[in-house]
C-alpha cells in the first residue's frame, strides 16, 4: 500500500475514532476545581489553507482580550499562518506540522510528545472536527482543554453560533463561564489581519498603478476558487458583462488573479497578481468593494475591513458568509444577475 494511500484511509477513518476524545474530560478533570490564572494558550488547527487560518482570528482576539499578557502558540500545517498572525503580539510561536504525516513521521510524532511535555494552561482544538487537533488538545498538559463538547450544554444557540469563525469563540466563551471567568457579551470580532500603516499605503500605491483611473474608486473581483466553488467562464462572462455594463463608467473594475495566474473572464479586465498574501490584502484594503466565490481570497478580503461580497452556491452561508464591515453575500442558486448587481450597488 502506498504513503498516499494509507493516508487518504487515515483520513476517512480517524475523524470516527477520535470523536468522542474528550467528552468527559470537563466533568472528570476541571468540574469544581478551584480556577487558576490562564497565561500559556496553545490554539491546535493543523490546517494549511488561508481561509481556515484567518477564521481563527477572532478566537486570537477575543483570547487576548480576555488574558491581555497570554503568550499563544499555534499548531499549523503549511506556510501561510505566519504572515497571517504575524502582527499579532501575543502570538509566541507557530509550529508547523507535516502536510503528509507518513512522509515525515518523526518530525510529525516529535511535535505531538512536544506537546506533552511543554505546559500550557488552556489549549483549545480550533476545529472540533479535526481528529488531529483533538488528540493534540487531549495529549496536552494542560488544566484546561476545549474540545467543543460543551456545546450541548448550552442553552438557545446565537443564530450565528455556528459560522466557523464565531463557533469557537461562542464555546470558548461558554466553556470559561464554567470555570468562572467573566466572559465578554460584546458581539465577536471581525475577521483582522491587522495591516500596518505602511502596508496599507504600499497597497495603495500598487492599485493606482494597477488601473486606468487612478482618481476613480475600484471594484475587485476575484474569479477563480477550488474544486465545485469555481463558476464557469460562461456564468463570468455573464456576470462580468453586467458588472462592467452597470459600473464600468464610474468605477476601475480590477481582477485580482491567483497564485495559478489563471482568470475565468479570459483577462478581460485589468489585472493584478502577487504571491505575497499581505500584499494582495493591502491592495484590497484600497478598494470600495471586493467580490469573489467562497475561498480563502475573499477570508482575505473581509479581514482587510473593505466590503466584501461573497459568491456562494456549494458551501453553506452559515458556516462561511463574510460578516461585519457592510459585508453580505450572493446565493447564485436564486435570483438574477440584475439582482447580485442592485446588491453590489446598494454596498458601495
Amino acid at each position: 500500500m502506498t504513503l498516499l494511500k494509507f493516508d487518504s484511509i487515515r483520513q476517512k477513518i480517524m475523524p470516527k475514532l477520535t470523536r468522542d476524545i474528550g467528552k468527559s474530560h470537563f466533568n472528570k478533570k476541571v468540574k469544581g476545581t478551584k480556577k487558576t490564572k490562564i497565561s500559556k494558550i496553545l490554539i491546535c488547527r493543523p490546517n494549511q489553507r488561508l481561509g481556515n487560518m484567518l477564521l481563527i482570528t477572532p478566537l486570537l482576539q477575543e483570547l487576548i482580550k480576555s488574558f491581555p499578557d497570554c503568550k499563544i502558540d499555534l499548531i499549523v500545517k503549511g506556510g501561510v499562518a505566519k504572515p497571517v498572525f504575524q502582527e499579532y503580539e501575543n502570538v509566541n510561536n507557530i509550529i508547523i506540522l507535516p502536510k503528509k504525516p507518513f512522509k515525515e513521521l518523526f518530525r510529525y510524532l516529535k511535535i505531538f510528545f512536544s506537546v506533552k511535555i511543554k505546559k500550557y494552561d488552556l489549549v483549545i482544538s480550533g476545529d472540533k472536527g479535526s481528529s488531529s487537533g483533538r488528540i493534540l488538545t487531549y495529549l496536552s498538559n494542560a488544566k484546561y482543554k476545549v474540545y467543543g463538547t460543551l456545546e450541548k450544554e448550552t442553552g438557545a444557540f446565537e443564530d450565528d453560533y455556528y459560522h466557523m469563525a464565531k463557533n469557537n469563540v461562542y464555546l470558548l466563551r461558554h466553556y470559561l463561564q464554567q470555570i468562572g471567568y467573566a466572559i465578554s457579551t460584546d458581539p465577536i470580532s471581525n475577521l483582522d489581519l491587522k495591516l500596518t500603516e505602511n502596508e496599507i499605503l504600499n497597497g495603495k500605491g500598487v492599485l493606482n498603478r494597477s488601473v486606468i483611473d487612478s482618481s476613480k474608486k475600484t471594484i475587485l473581483i476575484f474569479t477563480f476558487a477550488t474544486g465545485n466553488k469555481c463558476y464557469s467562464k460562461a456564468w463570468w462572462s455573464t456576470f462580468y458583462t453586467a458588472l462592467k455594463a452597470k459600473f464600468g463608467d464610474t468605477y476601475n473594475i480590477l481582477e485580482v488573479l491567483p497564485a495559478e495566474n489563471v482568470s475565468q473572464i479570459d483577462f478581460k479586465a485589468g489585472s493584478f497578481y502577487s504571491k505575497d498574501i499581505r500584499e494582495i490584502a493591502a491592495v484590497i484594503a484600497n478598494a470600495e468593494l471586493f467580490v469573489g466565490g467562497d475561498g480563502g481570497i475573499m477570508h482575505l478580503a473581509a479581514a482587510t475591513k473593505t466590503t466584501t461580497v461573497g459568491l456562494f452556491s456549494v458551501t453553506p452561508t452559515s458556516k462561511y458568509r463574510p460578516y461585519g464591515n457592510n459585508n453580505d453575500f450572493i446565493d447564485t442558486k436564486s435570483g438574477t444577475v440584475e439582482d447580485y448587481m442592485s446588491l453590489i450597488e446598494s454596498k458601495l
